[in-house]
């Protein structure tokens, strides 16, 4: 596969000089900036990250107030012992979107969120998890959470400020193109691959997964 330095210039000619590019680039928070986000945040993330999966974004942003004030501000002790009558009452809320599954990962998600108390709290532990092992934690969201392995957690991650990856279609066209997968990864080993290419440009350039996926993205 090519270097990270081929890539950036590919990417680059595309966008206008390196100049423009770099202003494109973002770089993720520091994971003791990570470890500050409240607990309500982070489930409050995955909870838009799991409603926008296979819907309208902007609706989701649109509705999001009423979300906040339907799930109490997403306090987690609190949407970890929703009951059926709280079911019932979301259901006919007409301020959310009322899709019984999805409504159900929050109760979920906050248990998961609950969990990693012990360990430091969801802050400590997902905000400090090693990018370069990036993939066991999609693959420890996937078991301990609700619908947050893929990539609604890469999104959800993102959006928080982890350092992160994103294998939307163009970062999976140019990851196809490098030769590290031949199609859209859904096995461990896979993800291995990709895991082990992201690692690779780190070492050669420094910069982190946020920005090394924003460059493949760009090179398409």
């Amino acid at each position: 596969m090519r270097s990270f330095d081929d890539l950036f210039a590919i990417s680059a000619e595309r966008k206008g000089g390196s100049n423009a590019l770099e202003a494109l680039l973002s770089k993720p928070k520091s994971a003791e900036d990570l470890a500050q986000i409240p607990e309500d945040r982070w489930l409050a993330q995955f909870t838009k990250g799991v409603f926008q999966a296979g819907f309208n974004w902007k609706v989701i942003e649109t509705k999001w107030d009423g979300f906040e004030a339907a799930f109490h501000g997403f306090d987690v002790d609190r949407c970890a012992f929703m009951h059926d009558e709280d079911m019932d009452r979301l259901m006919s809320n007409t301020d959310i979107v009322r899709n019984g599954p999805k409504i159900r990962t929050v109760l979920e998600n906050a248990h998961f969120i609950q969990s990693l108390r012990d360990d430091g709290g969801a802050g400590k532990v997902l905000g400090g998890w090693a990018n370069t092992d990036y993939v066991n934690q999609l693959e420890f969201m996937k078991k301990g959470g609700s619908r947050i392995g893929g990539a609604t957690g890469q999104y959800a991650l993102r959006f928080l400020g982890k350092d992160s990856f994103i294998l939307s279609r163009d970062v999976v066209a140019r990851l196809v193109a490098e030769g590290v997968i031949d199609k859209q990864p859904t096995s461990k080993g896979a993800m291995k691959k990709v895991q082990e290419a992201f690692n690779i440009w780190m070492d050669q350039s420094g910069r982190s997964l946020t920005e090394i996926s924003r460059v493949l993205a760009m090179s398409v």
